[in-house]
Order: structure tokens, then C-alpha cells, then sequence
């Protein structure tokens, strides 16, 4: 796996939440609470549930049993992979960014 390439304009949510789990297993709420803490925008849950369950089908994240009627998720191995490698991307595509501004 190389990054969240497929996901295409749906990378944005999948790469939150990926972030998100990053730290641990979290519920939807929970996530949602934490994308809000990191970007200012909390995602609605068509676009959560939306985002988890095509990271489920790509075995990136993975369901935990339920816990108090929440349903936790957490990153699988190649969640981790996935994640690291899209956040090595981007740091490229940043300091490439930056760099440049700085000439300009």
C-alpha cells in the first residue's frame, strides 16, 4: 500500500481518521470529537462512517467488539503502513511548498 492514492477527493476524511487512530482505538464519537480537536471542522457522520467503513474494506482499520453500545476501531498493521506513507508524502509535498515560497 502507497498512501490513501484510491480514496481520491475521499482521502481527506480516511487520512483524519487514520490520524485519529493513530493514537489509539477510538468510537465514532470519540473521533469525531478528536478530527474537530486537530482541524476546527468536526465531520458529519455520513462523512465519518462514510470514510471508516471504506478503511475497513481496505483492511486499513478494523472493528473492535462493542463496548457500552460504542463500537471502537482501531489501525490495523496496514492501517499504520498506509498512514505512515501518506504523511511522508505530504511531508515532501510541504517542504517542497515551503521552500519555494521562501525563494519567491
Amino acid at each position: 500500500m502507497s498512501g490513501l492514492t484510491e480514496f481520491g477527493r475521499f482521502s481527506e476524511p480516511a487520512l483524519l481518521v487514520l490520524v485519529s487512530l493513530a493514537e489509539g482505538p477510538k468510537h465514532g464519537y470519540a473521533m469525531q470529537d478528536d478530527i474537530a480537536a486537530i482541524t476546527g471542522d468536526r465531520p458529519g457522520p455520513g462523512t465519518l462512517y462514510g470514510a471508516i467503513r471504506r478503511l475497513e474494506d481496505l483492511a486499513l482499520i478494523e472493528a473492535l467488539p462493542e463496548r457500552e453500545r460504542r463500537k471502537p476501531y482501531q489501525l490495523t498493521a496496514d492501517g499504520r503502513a498506509a498512514l505512515q506513507a501518506e504523511l511522508s508524502r505530504m511531508r515532501a509535498v510541504a517542504g517542497t511548498g515551503l521552500r519555494r515560497l521562501a525563494l519567491s
